[in-house]
């Protein structure tokens, strides 16, 4: 039996931080990617994680948050290995309590304010318009690998925005545009005793601000665009800029948001369909999210 790359990780970043030994315990574990908590033998704690590509660039993306004044939590080593990342980190702790609406509001304008880091993958306007073309391109691809071939309504609601794209992506770059972090939830806020800190930049590019903020109140519920309102009002409230609650796209910012992030989570689930975890048992449980958020999108984007 093999072992997981995660145990050789550990070993280099103990090593790398002069620790001898370490006992695991999971917090939260999946194919791609694993957060434990280790216990060194004077007591103290770290956060191990460990992700394989697409994740594999979130040590880059922490220690430019916290070089930007951003809370994060700080990263005291990291490794790779066979195209895993390992990282281990500071141990927050446990929270205080969930995260709510204005910690979100603050967590955002903190993070939009601070400035665009360079290394960052950027999705700009051009970038965005062809969101939908992209998601063909994996459609095409999985259909060449005989699956998908009951998803002829995914293609034609994709040709759909594909047509209207051109118009809709306009305003992406009006601010905020900066710093996204993309998996901008109420879990990814760590509230404890010494405030708040934002977790999980594996994703994080450059890109329109509002797509976090169309995210925070996730994509479980059909999208709702007059919360989304007051979520924005209360952004600008609290320092955001202004620009967040102008029109784009001949589009309200809210229903602008809310759609390009559900064709944006659909070009990033066809992708991960053929690339990442490409597994035809999977299949019927990405088609019917995609789905969903493609019907979304019409409606929101008014195509």
């Amino acid at each position: 039996m093999t072992t997981h790359p995660s145990t050789e990780l550990l070993d280099n970043l103990l090593t790398a931080t002069g620790r001898a030994t370490a006992v695991r315990e999971e917090v939260r574990v999946w194919s791609m990617s694993g957060v434990e908590r280790v216990t060194f033998p004077d007591g103290s704690t770290a956060i191990f994680k460990y992700a394989k590509k697409p994740f594999d660039g979130e040590d880059q993306s922490l220690r430019l948050a916290h070089t930007l004044g951003v809370p994060v939590p700080q990263v005291h080593a990291s490794a790779v290995l066979d195209g895993w990342l390992g990282l281990l980190m500071e141990d927050l702790g446990p929270s205080i309590r969930e995260a709510d609406d204005l910690d979100g509001v603050a967590a955002a304008v903190v993070l939009h304010g601070a400035r665009t880091a360079p290394p960052l993958p950027v999705l700009d306007q051009e970038r965005l318009r062809t969101l939908p073309a992209r998601a063909l391109e994996h459609l095409g691809q999985l259909r060449k690998a005989d699956r998908w071939q009951e998803a002829d309504d995914v293609e034609e609601a994709l040709d759909q925005i594909a047509q209207a794209a051109e118009t809709r992506s306009a305003g992406a770059t009006l601010a905020p545009f900066g710093w996204v972090h993309s998996e901008f939830h109420p879990t990814s806020l760590h509230i404890g005793p010494r405030g708040w800190h934002l977790l999980d930049f594996a994703r994080a590019f450059t890109g329109p601000g509002l797509l976090d903020l169309a995210s925070w109140h996730g994509t479980l519920d059909d999208p709702d665009p007059v919360r989304l309102r007051v979520f924005l009002e209360s952004y600008v409230t609290e320092g955001g800029t202004p620009d967040a609650l102008a029109e784009r796209g001949g589009l309200p910012a809210e229903k602008w948001a809310l759609g390009w992030h559900r064709i944006w989570a659909v070009e990033w689930f066809m992708e991960q369909s053929i690339r990442w975890i490409n597994d035809p048992a999977t299949d019927p449980t990405y088609i019917k999210v995609v789905r969903r958020h493609l019907t979304n999108a019409l409606q929101l984007m008014e195509v």
